[in-house]
């Protein structure tokens, strides 16, 4: 390991790491508290006495000894004498696991015990352009998926691991997106408050546990991404919050360091320790879990200074602006040692400002994520698609908007935990018309953010259509899925996610204009929208929307070459819970131009349904 990489994974040397010393078995402890006076250890072999196992400190402000006896699994914290000289308990920054909240304590672990069996998965992720690959995203909430029958609060990491692969693996889904799993204390946070960043939730085992999780779905070829959470961390009494009687994490003006959407400290990114402190965390989940990537949170939050506040609430940068000029080079580095080292990881920025390039080389002047949510993809979309169809003619443009932007960065599709909460409802509750229509517009949303560039992400219990509002107390409402248009909405999103992975045209260019073009999108009267998707080789996917229950016969509209075109897919199949209204598996062109295009053909066109349609390679040109 370089001394970069060395200085980028301080969890090597800072925390609690076992050892032999003159044949004496213990741990030796380092935690940085620049501002303490005295730091010791507290642990359950000392009786939790301040100054029972002394640290000895150093001009760096780390603070590092050795304590005999300690073993695999002793519970400890620091207890931290500050210059005022209140004494402070708190756990350890770097440590790798942590007691079942809401006890506090860290855990000593032992890393190095875990033997890898995805050698295949890891070596092929290494040469993989996730930009060209098929990404359609699971996200999960692990505590309400689903809770166990017997009494207990949650399933361990390897029950959760067994179901939700099989159920993954069913949907054909490529990767599952865990919301935070970095231990946390109040469960109303769904993980977003941390306070243990290098441990996994004990919530469902230990690390090794939690290993053996991402393990199993990579063996079974489903890869594995992080929600994680820089921008900001809780004022828990055991936390990183005035961690040695100052701000030494945060800032401690409140104008730079408080959050005020989530009452919460906001990270100091211009102190190089907690940079390292970000770094380090970010490489150890990719580096000794073998996550595949980062989905990294809030991060309109840590680009704006002004973010969610009123004048004189915030301070401007050096030159005056409202951009956080540390934050913004912190991601910039970390984007570019991340994907240097680690080849074929995927980061993704939650972001919903106009900020430029943020999926961008750093080179360029981009931020160098490698995606960025489209969440004006996802307003305008849910928009659009909440209307009663009668009046949908008059917002025809909603949807055809995105073109105008969909390839200035490199976007993911997300229809996620944030869209069913907080009042929203549920996906289904905000579809119009009765329960036919509510599903058949179920379909069409899925079918439409399928068809259209970008990666894909939905949200768990969205697949079957849960009719409840998102809560995280409770399990998803499985037995919604013995519904007849629940099972058709989720086998429909299982051959979504097939005929995403076989038709290079769905997902191949995603990224790149050359990828996507209109046939016609300014059929408002019919609420209709045509369009074609390509590959890199030129094959391509003609894809027909029709936005209204009004069903229409010989529609004619131009097409890429002459042939037989197969559908190859169809929402409105009676499989799916449709009316069975479609072109019997195929249509031939005419030699009669339109809409551009020197070919043609008439087709049938379902209520509230999406088509779509390649050329039969052997029908002859």
């Amino acid at each position: 390991m370089t001394h970069q990489q060395e200085n980028h994974e301080r969890y090597h040397w800072l925390g609690a790491h076992l050892e032999t010393r003159d044949g004496v078995s213990g741990a030796r402890f380092a935690v940085w508290a620049p501002n303490a006076t005295e730091v010791s250890v507290l642990t359950d072999g000392n009786g939790w006495s301040h100054g029972a196992d002394w640290l000895g400190g150093s001009d760096s402000g780390v603070w590092e000894g050795f304590v005999s006896g300690v073993t695999e699994k002793t519970r400890y914290k620091y207890s931290i004498r500050t210059k005022e000289g209140e004494i402070l308990s708190k756990a350890d920054p770097f440590a790798f696991a942590a007691e079942h909240p809401p006890a506090t304590a860290s855990i000593v672990h032992d890393l190095n015990q875990y033997e890898w069996a995805d050698t295949d998965w890891m070596e092929a992720r290494s040469q993989i352009n996730a930009l060209q690959s098929p990404v359609s995203i699971y996200e999960v909430h692990l505590p309400s998926w689903k809770r166990p029958w017997d009494g207990r609060e949650y399933h361990s990491y390897q029950e959760l691991a067994e179901m939700l692969v099989e159920h993954v693996k069913s949907l054909g889904f490529t990767h599952i997106e865990l919301m935070p799993v970095t231990e946390f204390p109040f469960d109303g946070s769904w993980g977003y408050q941390v306070t243990g960043y290098f441990a996994p939730t004990s919530r469902f085992g230990g690390p090794d546990e939690f290993r053996k999780f991402v393990d199993y779905c990579h063996q079974n070829g489903i890869g594995v991404i992080m929600d994680w959470v820089p921008a900001h961390f809780p004022y828990d009494a055991h936390g990183l919050a005035r961690f040695d009687g100052t701000g030494l994490y945060e800032h401690d003006d409140p104008k730079q360091g408080f959050h005020p959407d989530w009452k919460t400290h906001i990270f100091n990114y211009g102190r190089n320790e907690v940079r390292e402190f970000l770094m380090s965390n970010a490489r150890f989940w990719l580096r000794e879990y073998h996550i595949d990537g980062l989905r990294v949170d809030a991060v309109a939050s840590m680009l704006y200074l002004d973010y969610s506040r009123d004048d004189g609430q915030w301070i401007p940068n050096n030159y005056g602006g409202n951009e956080n000029l540390d934050a913004i080079e912190f991601m910039k580095e970390m984007n570019s040692n991340l994907h240097a080292d680690f080849p074929g990881i995927m980061t993704f920025a939650e972001e919903s400002t106009s900020y430029g390039g943020v999926s961008r080389p750093v080179y360029t002047g981009g931020l160098g994520f490698g995606f960025k949510w489209d969440m004006g993809w996802m307003h305008d979309t849910l928009e659009y698609i909440k209307r009663d169809p009668v009046h949908r003619k008059y917002h025809q443009n909603e949807l055809a908007f995105r073109s105008v932007y969909a390839f200035t960065e490199n976007f993911v599709l997300p229809l996620s935990h944030d869209e069913v909460v907080h009042g929203k409802g549920s996906l289904l509750s905000r579809m119009p018309g009765d329960d036919w229509q509510k599903f058949a517009n179920m379909r069409l949303l899925f079918g439409y953010q399928y068809s259209v560039p970008g990666k894909k992400l939905i949200f768990m219990g969205c697949e079957f259509a849960q009719a409840s509002e998102w809560n995280f107390k409770e399990q998803l409402d499985w037995a919604a899925q013995s519904g007849d248009l629940n099972g058709g909405l989720q086998q429909f999103v299982g051959d979504l996610n097939r005929l995403h992975k076989d038709y290079p045209a769905l997902h191949e260019l995603d990224c790149e204009p050359e990828g996507f073009s209109w046939i016609a999108a300014d059929d408002a009267a019919k609420s209709i929208y045509t369009y074609c998707r390509t590959s890199s080789d030129g094959q391509q996917v003609v894809v027909v929307v029709n936005f209204t229950p009004t069903p229409h016969s010989d529609y004619r509209i131009g097409v890429p070459e002459k042939g037989s075109y197969i559908e190859i897919l169809n929402s409105d199949a009676e499989v799916y819970g449709g009316s069975n209204i479609g072109n019997l598996g195929v249509r031939k062109t005419d030699d009669i131009a339109s809409h551009g295009r020197k070919y043609s053909m008439e087709l049938n066109i379902p209520p509230l349904a999406i088509m779509m349609l390649t050329l039969d390679e052997k029908s002859g040109k």
